[in-house]
């Protein structure tokens, strides 16, 4: 009789899933030819849902921005152009809000859907320079960059930039590469795209224009069809919004002009220095993370550092990234201190995303494999310990700036009460709102009938409004005028309203948010509202 020996349990291999076999695992996936791409859009996804949730959180004490706000009331309408910008923003907003509901957490969902699509570009346009092992580590660093996640919360043309912009040079890369008709096709479209979405893109067009001339290899590039007919394409893909700027006698551009220009050379200075350390200050995170990921163990630090030839790096197309990258980081300030211009911080946004890739694609730097689910798994523990943090986070700023009135200010309750005031007086949906940006567009967001904002003018100089509603709308169907008295301007929203509806029902509201026992500051609104036909 025959038996048959079966090993002692103890002796069965085991395959439970342990951190090692859960690094191992990312790695295989996140660098083999099949299952790559699968890996960082699995990952941006990720990325994306979760800092969904976590900006939802942090954000409960506060209304949306008003640029969000903004961008939802250029969606209510598909124009060619929206008085200070183009209209991509715009179109954008209008798609995602036809399909998701008019709340604070879909504002940030859209958000991050923006950046987690930017991830995915910014992953492509990576493995035209290194390889996939590289890239990876790139779209994480990228994730870290808090414009991808704390800072990337507001959608509006300049976080929309993220995605154009990588989709930009995704496409100059594949051109520069091809260097057929076919490519500058999608290059001029990508162009356009980006154009569409704010002027300021015309910094890395500029770049990538001069990286292409200072590129050893510029000569084949320029005697290719792909720049000329990019070039044709993106003049003939912007020729709608050419004419429609024609038309409003270029009005963004007199918007830009007055805005943001000065005459003390100083106070420009200051504001150039400010936006370079604001810029470096938030690369510092994503680098410092990266470098220690490089770093550890110790003795391995100098072991990632050898010179030759890198198999990993295309150094051609490394060349034209570090090309671009330098000239968007330096030419801006520059031409910010020449021309006096008041910089924003936030121009910054879209003009850093290569750094990541600028620094892994040195062809010196050898990356051992171990590195992607180390830095992967930084992510996802400060991405965790920050959406348990949020609430916490959430009630500490409250109690640290209580009296502000730009994020505490308590709009969203101020649209249900005019809301509520119309109906009562006129038993149809609110039409329109008048105020200044800060104020009207928030009315349409919240409001369930949201009204269409007409932008009120500071000065008799501005011009730049919307397009949405005009004066003519504002006498047939009627409007509600908002003035916040904690506004330094309140003087000319009161004459304006004094002039356009001198027969308008006056009257004043007070509105106050109160979050977990905290409380913001008051609020007194004065209000106009303005009947049909009147």
């Amino acid at each position: 009789m025959s038996s048959t020996s079966l090993p002692h349990p103890a002796a069965r291999p085991r395959h439970r899933l342990g951190p090692q076999r859960l690094a191992a695992w990312l790695a295989a996936r996140a660098t083999a030819p099949a299952s790559s791409v699968w890996a960082v859009i699995a990952f941006a996804f990720v990325h994306a849902v979760l800092w969904t949730a976590i900006l939802t959180r942090l954000k409960a004490a506060q209304d949306i921005h008003m640029d969000v706000a903004e961008a939802y009331a250029w969606g209510s309408r598909f124009l060619l152009g929206y008085g200070k910008h183009p209209p991509l923003s715009g179109w954008i907003a209008g798609l995602w809000f036809s399909v998701f509901p008019v709340k604070d957490w879909a504002t940030y969902a859209l958000a991050m859907a923006v950046n987690g699509s930017g991830l995915v570009v910014i992953w492509l346009a990576s493995l035209k320079v290194v390889d996939r092992r590289r890239a990876f580590f790139v779209v994480v660093m990228v994730a870290l960059y808090p414009i991808f996640n704390f800072k990337g919360f507001k959608y509006n043309p300049d976080l929309l930039q993220l995605l154009t912009l990588p989709l930009l040079m995704l496409a100059y890369l594949t051109a520069f590469e091809k260097r057929s008709v076919v490519s500058g096709i999608w290059l001029g479209l990508a162009g356009a795209a980006a154009m569409m979405t704010k002027y300021w893109v015309l910094t890395m067009i500029g770049a990538i224009g001069l990286a292409a001339l200072l590129h050893p290899e510029r000569l084949r590039f320029l005697a290719s069809p792909a720049p000329w007919v990019g070039i044709v394409t993106m003049l003939v893909a912007m020729i709608p919004h050419l004419v429609w700027l024609w038309q409003v006698h270029f009005v963004p551009l007199t918007y830009a002009g007055d805005v943001y220009s000065l005459s003390d050379r100083g106070r420009a200075a200051e504001l150039v220095l400010g936006y370079a350390g604001h810029n470096l200050a938030l690369l510092a995170l994503p680098v410092a993370l990266a470098a220690l990921v490089l770093a550890w163990p110790p003795r391995f630090a100098f072991h990632n550092w050898r010179r030759g030839p890198n198999p990993g790096v295309n150094v051609g197309q490394a060349i034209n990234v570090w090309w671009v990258q330098a000239i968007v980081a330096v030419g801006p300030p520059l031409g910010g201190l020449a021309f006096t211009i008041y910089m924003k911080t936030d121009w910054g946004i879209s003009l850093f995303f290569l750094v990541p890739l600028a620094l892994v694609a040195i062809p010196a730097l050898r990356l051992r494999l171990i590195m992607l689910p180390r830095l992967a798994a930084v992510w996802l523990v400060l991405s965790l310990l920050t959406l348990a943090a949020s609430p916490w986070i959430a009630r500490r700023e409250m109690a640290a700036n209580p009296n502000g009135v730009t994020g505490y200010g308590a709009r969203s309750q101020l649209a249900q009460q005019l809301t509520q005031a119309w109906h009562a007086r006129f038993g149809t949906a609110w039409p329109h709102v008048a105020g200044f940006s800060e104020m009207n567009t928030p009315m349409t967001f919240y409001s369930p009938d949201h009204p269409r904002p007409f932008t009120v003018p500071y000065t008799a100089e501005e011009t730049w409004g919307s397009g949405l509603s005009t004066l003519d709308d504002l006498k047939r169907d009627g409007f509600i005028g908002v003035c916040d008295t904690t506004d330094n301007r309140i003087a000319s929203c009161e004459a304006w309203m004094a002039k356009q509806a001198p027969h308008a029902e006056p009257l004043v509201m007070t509105t106050q948010r109160f979050f977990h026992g905290l409380a913001g500051p008051a609020i007194v609104w004065k209000v106009y509202i303005q009947g049909p036909g009147r």
